[in-house]
């Protein structure tokens, strides 16, 4: 194989969601209640909802088209973006430059677990806005262009019951995944463990659904120094996954649920190996404590519901065979800092070919785990040939992928009309 043969469908990236996306998917009545952009008094663009600023609109989250001087926290606005970012045509070319055939987008102003609508006051009305912001997800965002984007989902923490009935919404509208708190407990919700959350597993097993639990969430679980840098918010939270596995593996979760299956997602596999040697000889040895896995050892649990995602790991692929090659899922980051964007296939092919990763192993690390564990018709909209690294690259190479800094994009996206937020200056 050559690195031009390669399929990739990367199962996280993200979308920077565009100012008017509530546009045509909410009833005339609700349109003024809807999350809107504001513009600030130090000339930052926010999302405000019920009257509450929920969020920039990225920092370290849209930092894909500058130099990485510029790399950081700090809020900025919508014409300071690659306008892939929150363009979804724009987006499609960004894929094609790199060769990436489909994507899987987690919330940004929403949050990873509807944590915007689930901290707002109104919880009626906060429930019509997120199914509003699933109707544009998928309606929208990934109908634009059919086979390029696997639909996922966000639910209303606050009622598992409202949960449940948009699980059930969801499902029936061809979403693949449903994103989720790694954790629950670490922002004051009840544990996995608790069993509070069972209908909603109930649910994505009869809809055929993935949970999605990405990284960053449950940072809170993790009690640092007060003099912590800044480098420990972004090199630990991938630490929290092997703690959310443990309540998953060692909690009724997986017990309870054969059925059910788990991406976490961003969270890396070079910890994997030790991880699983652990706990099987913890289970041999701690026997009094009378854990049952059915007969299996936790490893082989672990296998049978987890699909471990990585944007880039070389350990974990040279100890692919100690987590289970079928158990690993290449994700792009597009467009957060981590992405390898627009050179995942050269960063990925060099990382597969020093771990001696053969060709089989390549299909279904790159695209074929994926498409079996969310049930993807990958080739449903696009022919197999046309769908490689190859053949994408060669519908965009008009595309330019030269980083330009914030004052700079800016200038060109103002000048092009692009980016423009129309509500008055707050």
């Amino acid at each position: 194989m050559r690195m031009e043969d390669m399929i990739l469908i990367s199962i996280d990236d993200h979308s920077i969601e565009p100012p008017d996306m509530y546009e045509r998917h909410l009833p005339a009545k609700y349109k003024d209640l809807a999350p809107k952009i504001i513009r600030n008094a130090e000339g930052i663009d926010q999302w405000v909802f019920q009257g509450e600023a929920t969020s920039t609109t990225f920092g370290m989250c849209a930092t894909v088209g500058w130099p990485q001087e510029e790399w950081g926290f700090n809020p900025g606005t919508f014409s300071e973006m690659r306008p892939g970012c929150f363009d979804i045509h724009q987006r499609v070319r960004d894929m094609n430059v790199n060769g990436v055939l489909a994507s899987m987008c987690f919330p940004t102003m929403a949050g990873f677990n509807a944590r915007t609508f689930s901290e707002a006051g109104d919880k009626d009305l906060s429930y019509i806005i997120l199914q509003a912001y699933n109707d544009w997800h998928i309606d929208e965002w990934c109908a634009t262009y059919p086979g390029r984007f696997i639909p996922l989902g966000i639910v209303p923490m606050w009622d598992v019951d409202l949960a449940v009935a948009e699980v059930h919404r969801l499902g029936k509208k061809g979403f693949r995944a449903i994103s989720f708190l790694e954790a629950p407990h670490s922002q004051g919700w009840p544990s996995f463990l608790s069993g509070h959350w069972d209908p909603m597993f109930e649910a994505i097993i009869e809809e055929n659904l993935v949970l999605c639990l990405h990284i960053g969430g449950a940072y809170g679980l993790i009690k640092l120094a007060p003099e912590a840098p800044i480098d420990h918010q972004i090199v630990l939270p991938t630490q929290v996954t092997m703690l959310v596995a443990q309540d998953l593996l060692f909690g009724p979760t997986f017990r309870k649920y054969p059925d059910l299956r788990v991406a976490l997602s961003e969270g890396g596999i070079g910890w994997i190996p030790f991880y699983l040697e652990r706990v099987d000889r913890h289970y041999q040895n701690q026997r009094w404590i009378r854990n049952d896995f059915g007969g299996k050892l936790p490893s082989e649990v672990f296998r049978e519901h987890i699909l471990a995602c990585f944007i880039t790991d070389p350990s974990g692929l040279k100890a692919r065979d100690a987590i289970g090659v079928d158990t690993l899922a290449w994700e792009c980051d597009y467009p957060h800092t981590d992405t390898t964007w627009p050179n995942s296939p050269e960063v990925l092919w060099d990382e597969l070919t020093s771990a001696r990763v053969n060709d089989e192993e390549i299909h279904k690390i790159t695209w074929e785990n994926s498409a079996r564990f969310f049930n993807w018709d990958t080739f449903a909209h696009l022919a197999k040939d046309r769908a490689t690294v190859g053949a994408l690259r060669a519908l965009a190479t008009d595309v330019d992928t030269s980083r330009m800094t914030r004052a700079e994009w800016r200038q060109q996206n103002e000048a092009l009309g692009i980016g423009a937020v129309e509500v008055a200056t707050h």
